[in-house]
């Protein structure tokens, strides 16, 4: 039988997954420190898995962490909407695909 390591964060229903596939498997439940640490690196992952892919499924990965990052720190989505709102109306989206070359100083 061979051993797979991970050490990583898993959605919740993966244990079940692997159990229903008659699979051996070992878990634990993080602290809240831990989880703020494995929720970033997590982020990261499913930044790197949609930078490769280009697949939509992996942004909706992203949005699903960024959720429980949001949920994490206190907040909800929607307080992240309405800033996101006020920084478009202020500042502007990337509609229209912008790019800076440089900028002139004196």
């Amino acid at each position: 039988m061979k051993k797979i390591t991970y050490n990583k964060l898993i959605r919740d229903r993966i244990p079940e997954i692997i159990e229903s596939a008659g699979k051996k498997f070992k878990t634990r439940i993080l602290d809240e420190s831990e989880y703020r640490v494995e929720l970033r690196k997590k982020l990261q992952e499913e930044v790197n898995e949609f930078l490769d892919s280009d697949e939509l499924s992996e942004i909706a990965d992203i949005l699903e962490v960024i959720e429980s990052l949001v949920h994490d720190s206190g907040n909800n989505m929607d307080e992240v909407y309405a800033i996101k709102e006020t920084k478009k109306k202020k500042r502007g989206g990337f509609d229209k695909k912008i790019f800076l070359g440089s900028v002139m100083e004196d």
